[in-house]
């Protein structure tokens, strides 16, 4: 018998019988009822916006949704021979600011994975490098950026550095958390089977801390992403933050709100994307 049969077989004296599904014209209904809810509410904000602006009657405090709209236009053409902003489209900025933040949040999680697993099975490791990670995580993203301005420069090498670092404590402190509460009688059962500290880690101790180290790994993609605007201040453009804090500097307050939009919309895309991943890596999550 391996080791995952045997978690399997203990799992199961459990009793615990899987949950049964709704009706497929029930999943359907509750779809709908979601969508149109969603569609009211966006109507409704636009609605509390235009009214907003129209109260205030100033476009530098409150630009309207249409002259967010004609920015939108703008920034994503060729007008009056401006190419999008600054020379480069919005979609390029938007292409540059998610390369960055691909490349640093792979980094910065595949990091966090791998402390965050000795943290959770080496107790010394872990009382070394919690204060660590925690004094890291305390920390604002533009506390170290200049740091790392002063050490690697202006170019990309910085903004890398700042996401990894961002992304990294998140993902450590959740897959530490899980791994360390593990099931004490899963891991007892494997062992007594003959399983090695390596064949326990990886048929019972991961399985169980996938789903809270998808959270963490959610958590840390957001947080790559909202420190993408401290990212890119010095030198980032093109890119979407750069685009951002450049049109602030000019009181651009329409291209300062379509950058706005733009994370915000390609940020619940990503997490989206994540969450179907965890749905199909992490079929047992919520199911006992």
């Amino acid at each position: 018998m391996t080791v995952v049969s045997a978690v399997q077989t203990v799992a199961a004296d459990n009793g615990a019988a899987p949950p049964t599904r709704p009706p497929r014209a029930q999943r359907h209904a509750g779809w709908w009822r979601r969508v149109a809810l969603r569609v009211v509410s966006l109507v409704a904000l636009l609605a509390l916006w235009q009214l907003l602006a129209v109260l205030t009657d100033n476009p530098t405090f409150i630009p309207s949704p249409g002259a967010v709209w004609d920015r939108l236009v703008q920034t994503s053409t060729t007008h009056d021979g401006v190419r999008g902003y600054s020379g480069h489209l919005l979609v390029e900025h938007l292409g540059v600011s998610l390369r960055r933040i691909l490349i640093g949040s792979v980094v910065g999680v595949a990091a966090g994975l791998v402390l965050g697993l000795v943290m959770g099975t080496v107790a010394w490791v872990r009382v070394a490098t919690e204060p660590v990670v925690t004094f890291v995580r305390a920390l604002p993203p533009l506390a170290y950026f200049s740091l790392f301005i002063i050490w690697f420069g202006i170019d990309e090498t910085p903004k890398l550095w700042l996401l990894s670092i961002a992304a990294l404590p998140p993902v450590a402190v959740a897959t530490a958390s899980a791994v360390k509460a593990a099931p004490a009688t899963l891991v007892e059962a494997a062992r007594a089977l003959g399983g090695g500290r390596w064949a326990v880690t990886r048929d019972v101790v991961l399985p169980h801390a996938l789903p809270e180290i998808f959270t963490g790994i959610r958590l840390a993609v957001g947080i790559a992403y909202s420190s993408v605007v401290a990212a890119e201040t010095i030198n980032g453009v093109p890119g979407i933050g750069g685009m951002v804090r450049d049109a602030q500097r000019y009181s651009q307050t329409d291209v300062v709100v379509l950058g706005l939009f733009a994370i915000g919309l390609s940020g619940l895309l990503i997490d989206a994307l994540l969450r179907t991943a965890e749905d199909r890596l992490v079929p047992w999550r919520g199911r006992s």
